[in-house]
């Protein structure tokens, strides 16, 4: 909706040109309206998370999800946390649940605002929260060092998602942690990652 309103306020002969680390399919709608015989170029994408990442699956009901999750933050090698919802209000939803039970917290996503996205990322920094509840806003370009761990609450159902949300671990040759919370019905997202990095996790 954003790039629409943009765009109807353009003039008709312009030049555009459109970059995107992904191309789902509502973004290629949107390019079929917005540019005249465009010329694609694809890059590769990284097919698998960098080697310093320990990935490792925790199936789980979904009502369990919570309680397994405040377990894994109380662990002893556990510092910065990003974890990762499928949807703002679930971000929302669990961030409010999370402090309840006592954690650090703060949520990113498209419905912040530009003040409180950077104030979030900010105390994250700054060691202020320990915990990052965020949608896939924050699985691309977000350059936060130190982060130890990176939880799939909602698998994601891109298997590109899934190496963008593990690459915000393990940066620049360091070592952290991918965890993923299963449920029974997202096991077909779990088993098409693994397709797409030709490895089990």
């Amino acid at each position: 909706p954003d790039l629409r309103r943009i765009l109807a306020l353009l003039p008709r002969r312009r030049q555009t040109l459109m970059f995107s680390a992904t191309m789902p399919p509502d973004l290629n709608r949107v390019a079929s309206e917005a540019l005249r015989d465009p010329r694609r170029v694809d890059l590769a994408p990284p097919s698998r998370p960098a080697a310093g990442i320990t990935q490792a699956v925790y199936p789980v009901p979904h009502d369990l999800k919570a309680d397994l999750l405040d377990k894994v933050l109380l662990g002893p090698d556990v510092e910065s946390v990003l974890v990762f919802t499928r949807t703002k209000h679930g971000a929302d939803r669990l961030a409010r649940r999370l402090q309840r039970l006592g954690h650090n917290v703060a949520a990113l996503h498209g419905d912040r605002t530009q003040g409180q996205r950077e104030r979030a990322l900010d105390d994250l920094k700054r060691g202020r929260v320990q915990v990052l509840v965020a949608t896939d806003i924050a699985s691309r370009g977000l350059d936060v060092q130190g982060i130890s761990h990176i939880i799939n609450y909602d698998v994601p159902h891109h298997p590109e998602d899934y190496v963008h949300r593990a690459g915000r671990t393990a940066r620049a040759s360091a070592v952290g942690d991918a965890f993923t919370l299963m449920a029974r019905d997202e096991e077909e997202f779990v088993d098409a990652i693994e397709r797409y990095t030709g490895k089990g996790i």
